[in-house]
């Protein structure tokens, strides 16, 4: 058995279409195919930080901080 692993893309009409090189005789062969949909974001970055947004408590006057930070360089 040989495990290929590629990505693909589907059709406007729902159709996979794959076209894959093997290694592999001709004749029959059993195919089993796993759907694995790849999760896109809004604004085109690769990972989504909305899960994230509103999770950090500050304390304290953030302006003052980065100014602080910004003096130090």
């Amino acid at each position: 058995m040989k495990v290929v692993k590629t990505h693909a893309e589907v059709g406007s009409d729902g159709t996979l279409r794959l076209d894959l090189r093997t290694e592999l005789p001709a004749g029959p062969v059993d195919v089993i195919v796993t759907l694995e949909p790849i999760p896109r974001s809004p604004n085109g970055a690769k990972y989504d930080f909305a899960d994230l947004s509103g999770k950090l408590k500050w304390q304290g006057d953030a302006v003052a901080v980065q100014r602080k930070l910004r003096d130090e360089w």
